[in-house]
């Protein structure tokens, strides 16, 4: 939840350029089936802690940046862009693209790289497949770093555009909803999903651009935006690629039960885990965090005051970072 930045171009099968500590030790396309394609690189020294990232959105890739989240010198880090994001090819492919299908990916790089066990990192949407994955593999975790928990359901993206969206910025939410035939405006999310998804640029691009746009000013603290260009709505440029991705994934629920994730947060009994979380955040509010550690009773909360949802601010990506950097710790020691 949340779209992230693109990310950049690969960088080759092997990296060179090992001067900088951050630059990939290998990287890949690596066949996944179903005609999917997932870019996967690692980063650090092949014997560090294991660990895997996991990009938000969901559609959105993983950064250069997301690398400097490990300690080149600890960590032998996996960083990958899911099913049809960033680098992944086909790119913005949605067929065969469910969360099992992610969870299956991870556990085919996972075997590929010869890792046992590793700490699972990842925020909003990447806190979603986090748990998942845990929830499925317990025994391949060593431990868990959130930020900024996203369970996957569709109270709470309700309570992010029916209820923050509103509140919080109303200006904002008249140019949300002023996009949509009146009729329509009581149930927007489903509107919004049905128009991002229809094949036709003409209807999918202006709900596109809204989507995204408005997703952006509520993930920042302090936004310098408080409403839509509507007129930039009707660009004929290139569209962001999150909130297709996002609408097949919310659409269907994201592939899961309703409220799977606190269901079975039993099955996270023994999995040391760190959730930094903004306390200001209006896409993924403190509420979720609260009820997910509540029934994992392993878990820590830190909260980040003066911060909203973004990696971004202020001191939510140093918070993460000593996070991940106290979890390896607590899973050597």
């Amino acid at each position: 939840m949340a779209p992230d930045a693109d990310a950049g171009k690969p960088s080759g099968k092997a990296s060179g350029h090992r001067s900088d500590p951050f630059a990939p030790l290998t990287s890949q396309w690596l066949p996944v089936g179903d005609g999917h394609e997932i870019y996967v690189e690692t980063i650090g020294r092949t014997d560090g802690i294991p660990a895997v990232y996991l990009h938000g959105g969901p559609g959105s890739g993983c950064q250069p940046d997301h690398r400097r989240l490990f300690d080149p010198e600890r960590f032998h880090a996996v960083l990958f862009d899911q099913r049809g994001a960033g680098r992944s090819r086909p790119r913005g492919q949605r067929d065969a693209n469910t969360l099992p299908h992610l969870i299956a990916d991870m556990e085919l790089i996972r075997e590929q790289l010869s890792i046992t066990r590793w700490m699972v990192v990842g925020g909003s949407w990447g806190a979603t497949l986090a748990l998942a994955y845990a929830q499925a593999y317990p025994d391949r975790v060593s431990g868990i770093v959130l930020r900024a928990t996203f369970l996957g359901t569709r109270t709470e993206l309700e309570g992010a555009f029916l209820d923050a969206l509103p509140r919080f910025y109303p200006g904002l939410n008249d140019d949300f909803l002023g996009s949509l035939p009146a009729e329509e405006r009581a149930a927007p999310l489903d509107a919004y999903w049905r128009r991002i998804l229809d094949a036709d640029a003409a209807v999918h691009g202006p709900f596109i651009r809204a989507w995204h746009d408005t997703e952006q000013i509520l993930s920042q603290h302090t936004s310098r935006r408080d409403r839509l260009d509507l007129a930039s709505l009707q660009s004929s440029g290139a569209l962001p690629s999150t909130p297709s991705m996002e609408a097949h994934y919310f659409q269907n629920d994201c592939f899961m039960q309703p409220n799977q994730l606190l269901a079975q947060a039993d099955r996270l009994k023994g999995i040391p885990g760190i959730i930094v979380q903004g306390r200001y955040d209006l896409l993924c509010p403190p509420a979720i965090s609260h009820a997910l550690a509540a029934r994992w009773h392993g878990a820590e909360i830190r909260f980040v005051e003066g911060a909203g949802h973004s990696l971004y601010d202020p001191g939510v990506r140093d918070a993460v970072m000593r996070a991940i950097a106290d979890l390896a710790s607590m899973v050597r020691g």
